[in-house]
């Protein structure tokens, strides 16, 4: 019920819902689409992952409450639903996520840092791009999240062996081609852990006035330059018994992302 009331507050699954097709015979529809996207939503946010759930949460007073539904509430039109998304479907959703993310700035903002990162979003059945994920230990989906600062600007779903960084020079242009039409004189960083340390990708932010920050897998050069601060760490998390964490600087590029041959 907290969720319904900051829903109604901020009006997101109203926009969302407004933004969607729906194709449906709307004479033979026991339920909107926005009843369908806030029952589907809240459940989500309790917990309730799996559309069979639903079987039992259409008669729950509680969500029924949350969507304001006195009768009882969709069980399989939800999945018919789910499985009428498509690309366009995720576009404009998008559209809506970033329209309201821009809308409370009064004056246009001097930096905005994207935050880009994949994690694991594990399964427990047979789902179609479910596979099993080496550095997760589990099956799992592979969805791309962008953040700025606290705001969720980006939610990907992608399958369990797609490579981190699929799709992620794609979102970036776009966002920054989004967020210069309206603020033309915004700095724009991307960040993004060493799995979006790509040639292509750097070159393309700088080509494009994109600044960022990339972790760097390790190496022997790296590591030969960081050996004091490794070394020193060590020493100190020996003493200590806690995490520990070293800062330096130094210089470690070639001058050009670009490959150059003889």
């Amino acid at each position: 019920m907290l969720l319904r009331q900051v829903d109604k507050r901020i009006g997101l699954s109203k926009a969302v819902a407004q933004a969607l097709e729906d194709i449906r015979r709307q004479a033979s529809c026991k339920h909107d689409s926005l009843a369908l996207l806030r029952q589907r939503v809240y459940a989500l946010a309790c917990g309730y992952e799996d559309l069979n759930h639903h079987q039992q949460l259409r008669h729950d007073l509680a969500i029924q409450s949350a969507v304001e539904r006195e009768e009882v509430l969709a069980s399989y039109t939800l999945c018919r639903s789910e499985n009428q998304a498509n690309r366009q479907t995720a576009w404009h959703v998008h559209q809506v996520m970033i329209d309201r993310f821009m809308a409370p700035f009064e004056q246009p903002p001097k930096e905005l840092i994207l935050d880009f990162d994949a994690t694991d979003d594990a399964v427990h059945g047979k789902q179609e791009g479910r596979f099993f994920h080496g550095y997760y230990d589990h099956y799992c989906f592979l969805p791309l999240y962008v953040f700025c600062q606290d705001q969720l600007l980006v939610s990907y779903l992608r399958p369990g062996n797609i490579d981190g960084a699929k799709h992620a020079w794609a979102i970036l242009s776009l966002l920054v081609k989004r967020f210069r039409q309206s603020w033309p004189e915004v700095r724009i960083i991307f960040c993004g852990d060493s799995g979006f340390c790509r040639r292509r990708m750097l070159a393309w932010c700088e080509q494009h006035g994109v600044g960022y920050i990339v972790g760097i897998a390790q190496n022997k050069r790296l590591n030969e330059i960081s050996a004091q601060w490794q070394q020193a760490a060590e020493k100190q998390y020996a003493i200590s018994g806690k995490k520990v964490r070293w800062f330096g600087k130094f210089e470690y590029a070639a001058k050009s992302w670009k490959r150059t041959s003889n």
